[in-house]
């Protein structure tokens, strides 16, 4: 069986693994991606966990436009 590539970033949260692949979960269940590249995340905040959706990202906020606020 050959050898996945797994990408880690220090820098990063999500793990890049070469697919397609296959990860058992702490319940016992199976998620499979058929991807060329995963994204495997390892944080709790995705939506599609195990699958990173970004959402370890931290949100900037940004001044409302003019015409956005009220006088």
């Amino acid at each position: 069986m050959p050898a996945r590539r797994v990408s880690v970033d220090p820098q990063g949260r999500p793990v890049l693994i070469e697919g397609p692949v296959e990860i058992v979960l702490g319940d016992g269940t199976v998620a499979r991606s058929d991807r060329f590249v995963v994204a495997v995340c390892t944080c709790p905040r995705s939506r599609t966990y195990p699958w990173c959706d970004t959402s370890h990202r931290p949100r900037e906020r940004t001044a409302p436009r003019p015409e956005d606020r009220n006088p």
